[in-house]
This record gives structure tokens, sequence and C-alpha cells, in this order.
């Protein structure tokens, strides 16, 4: 070998080592970023299962229980002896292959092998082999049978990690949906609280302005006095409507994860409702007075 092949071998040995080196630290390099990854995916993932819990307990879900722990009575099924998906054991004598097949034999009446010469009694073709302990061929997957298991496809890390990333952010929004909709009360969810609130105490007068037509309807048979139907039209139900509508507030006007007492505007349920009841007994007055 010349010198001049020896120096262009030498270049391309060294050429080919720091084109190894150079791959050996972009796969180092990709293997950090795919480390750094999965690591900032599991705490995503961690956060979001701590906020689905709080969620849970705040709406009153309960959390289900944890599986047992693995025990001997949970372990893999076995077959014979106790070892996962091996042969059974031989019963009542080891187990040995079947030696070969014997025949009658000719001549003087002997036995002789399989292929023994015809006439010549005692002789075999073949000299008699002691038994030998074969094992069985063992099953390569868990279905048995000696298959051996189909190969898994070659999986891409960096696609795994994307498609989970991409679950992640998908989980986050439909968390954030959940959020919203745990912060809305039970009754009227898309209204204001004002407005919730005046639609309450409004519908509790108008259940009050019933009550009152079946009073004034009973006063006129002479079942109630003129001083009972006042009293109840000018303080008893208009107190029934405002406190009917301070506990519907109070029960369904809160939302579930939302801490503290929701707005329940006193001032204006005591307004609304001890305005409402004798407005609705002097409407009614003034209709059967026209009605007449």
């Amino acid at each position: 070998m010349s010198f001049e092949e020896y120096a262009a071998l030498a270049r391309q040995l060294a050429e080919q080592r720091r084109t190894g080196e150079r791959d050996a630290a972009a796969e180092s390099e990709r293997r950090r970023d795919l480390h750094a990854t999965a690591d900032y995916l599991h705490q995503r993932l961690t956060a979001q299962g701590h906020r689905l819990d709080q969620l849970g307990r705040a709406i009153g879900i309960d959390q289900p229980p944890a599986g047992p722990p693995p025990g001997p009575g949970n372990d893999a099924p076995t077959s014979g002896a106790g070892t996962p998906f091996g042969p059974p054991p031989a019963t009542g004598s080891s187990a040995t292959w079947p030696g070969p097949p014997t025949a009658p034999g000719s001549g003087n009446g002997g036995s002789a092998g399989a292929a023994g010469p015809p006439g010549r009694s005692g002789v075999e073709a073949y000299p008699q082999m002691p038994e030998a302990r074969l094992a069985l061929p063992t099953a390569a997957s868990p279905a048995g049978g000696g298959v051996p298991a189909q190969r898994a496809a070659a999986v891409d890390p960096a696609m795994e990690l994307e498609l989970a990333r991409r679950m992640a952010d998908e989980a986050d929004r439909h968390g954030q949906q959940a959020e919203l909709l745990a912060q809305r009360p039970a009754l009227l969810p898309t209204w204001s609280p004002l407005a919730r609130a005046v639609a309450v105490y409004a519908g509790c007068g108008a259940a009050a302005g019933v009550l009152m037509l079946t009073l004034v309807l009973a006063s006129g048979v002479g079942l109630v006095d003129g001083f009972t139907l006042g009293a109840w039209i000018c303080a008893g139900l208009p107190a029934l409507a405002f406190f009917g509508g301070y506990l519907v507030l109070g029960r369904w006007g809160r939302a579930q994860t939302v801490a503290g007492t929701p707005p329940r505007y006193l001032p204006l349920g005591f307004l609304i409702c001890f305005l409402l009841v004798p407005l609705g007994y002097c409407a009614y007055l003034l209709l059967f007075r026209a009605l007449r």
C-alpha cells in the first residue's frame, strides 16, 4: 500500500469517525428533547388530574376506589406445576420420546426390528437405543402452540409525544369548559345574578298572588273575615314570598365550585314582594269593578 492510499484511507476513517460522532451527538440531543417533552407532558397530565379531582369533590362525585393490590392470588394464570403457560407435568412416568416401531419378523418365528432381515431372529437393523428425555418445545407467544408472536410495528417517539400533546391540549380545553359550567348555578345558569334574583322574587310574588286570590274567594263566601284578609295581603303573603325567594336563591342560585353565599339582593327582593302582592290585589279590585 502506497503512502497516498494510506493517507486516503486515514482521511476516510477520520471522516467516518467525525460523522459517527455527529450522529451520536444528534441522537443524544434528540433523546434529551424527547425526555424533556415527556417530563413536561407528565407534569401537565398530573396537574389536570389534580384539577379534575378537585372539581369532582366540589360537585360531589365520589372518586372510584383503587383496585386491589397485586397479591399471590392475582398472578398470571398457571397450568401444570405452576409455571405460566408451561407444559403439563407427566403423570405416571417420565415424558419420553417413543422408540422405533417394531414389527414381527419372519423365519424362525422370532421378532426382529422394523428393517430386520428376513429369516434371522434376534437380529435388528438398528441397535436398541436407551430412552432419552426430550423437552417439548415451549410456546413463544402467550397463545401457545409454538408460534412466535407477531412483532410490533416500530413506534416513532416524536409522533407519539406529539399525539399526547394534542390530547393534553384537548383535555385543557374541555377542562376549562367544565370549570366554566361548574361556576354557573343550577337555577337560570345563563342569567346574571341581578336578573336571576328579580325573576325569583317575582315568581314567588306571583305564587303569593295566587294564594291572595284564594283568600279573596274564601272571603267572598264568608270563610275569611276582612281583617284576616287585609293582614295576609299586606304582611303575611309578602313575607312568605320574600323568604321563599331568599331560600330558593340560597339553594339553587349558588354555584357548587364558588365559595361563599350568592348575592340575594335583599332590599330589591323586599321591595318586589311587598309591592307585588298589594298591587295585585288592587288590580283585582279594579278588574272586578270594571267587569261589574
